[in-house]
């Protein structure tokens, strides 16, 4: 795969969040740890939290850190829950992305390229099992798969409440920690200590967006070894549940980005 031609779709893919808009409110944390909360009360609280629209557009600026060197870019966002999300970078169209549960595609204009797949490959890049539901869960402030009060045990780790596998699993293990005020995640690790690898979400603010509680800013960090990438996330003019559309066809004549 070319590498110029992936980096940009994962700048582009890595941004799919979901925030701010004008009548967007930044919240402060009032909520205070309950030490007696039980686990099942815990995941009743974040269930109940969980997101609920139909459809966002949004504009993100994005900024990327790695070794020695930092870029930032803006995006154009527009996204259908549970469907399907189109990505496009501002203010030409230079890149554009098309993911579904059952789809990944992008193409680049600047170097005439493209890739129509599915999440096997970005699996197989990011050295975890990636799929639509894990991706959307993440850039909207909750846990990227299901929990529990059978298989997770909770904890008070100041100043969030903390819920993990009663048994992580040798490959990688999970932490995710929530927010006392509203019970959207203050951050999510998954750890594979053995390849040396740490992806890392960390959520700094919150907004209020109409009825919904949806991240304002957040940071993501992966670390492979001694390699560690930063992206830093700002969400700015968010509408929900307006009428979208999702053009999206790949030019004819490109070169397709074949899987290894």
């Amino acid at each position: 795969m070319r590498a110029k031609s992936i980096s940009v779709f994962f700048i582009l893919f890595l941004a799919m969040c979901f925030t701010g808009c004008k009548s967007a409110k930044t919240l402060v944390d009032t909520g205070a740890l309950n030490k007696n909360l039980s686990t099942k009360q815990l995941v009743k609280e974040v269930n109940q939290g969980k997101s609920k629209f139909n459809t966002l557009a949004s504009r993100v600026k994005i900024e990327i850190h790695e070794t020695n060197k930092s870029k930032s870019y803006t995006v154009n966002l527009r996204l259908e829950k549970d469907k399907q999300i189109l990505l496009s970078s501002t203010p030409i169209s230079v890149v554009k992305a098309l993911i579904t549960p059952t789809r990944v595609a992008f193409y680049n204009k600047l170097d005439g390229t493209y890739f129509d797949g599915d999440f096997a490959y970005l699996s197989t890049l990011l050295g975890t099992a990636l799929d639509f539901d894990k991706v959307q869960n993440m850039l909207l402030g909750e846990a990227i798969l299901d929990v529990n009060a059978k298989d997770y045990r909770s904890d008070v780790v100041e100043p969030s409440y903390m819920l993990q596998p009663k048994n992580q699993l040798a490959i990688y293990e999970l932490f995710f920690l929530f927010n006392p005020t509203h019970f959207k995640l203050d951050s999510q690790q998954i750890a594979q200590p053995e390849a040396m690898r740490l992806l890392q979400v960390d959520y700094l603010k919150y907004q209020k967006v109409q009825t919904q509680t949806l991240p304002e800013e957040m940071t993501i960090l992966a670390v492979e070894k001694n390699e560690e990438l930063r992206i830093n996330l700002e969400y700015k003019s968010v509408e929900i549940n307006e009428p979208l559309r999702f053009p999206f066809n790949i030019p004819s004549g490109y070169d397709e980005i074949k899987r290894d």
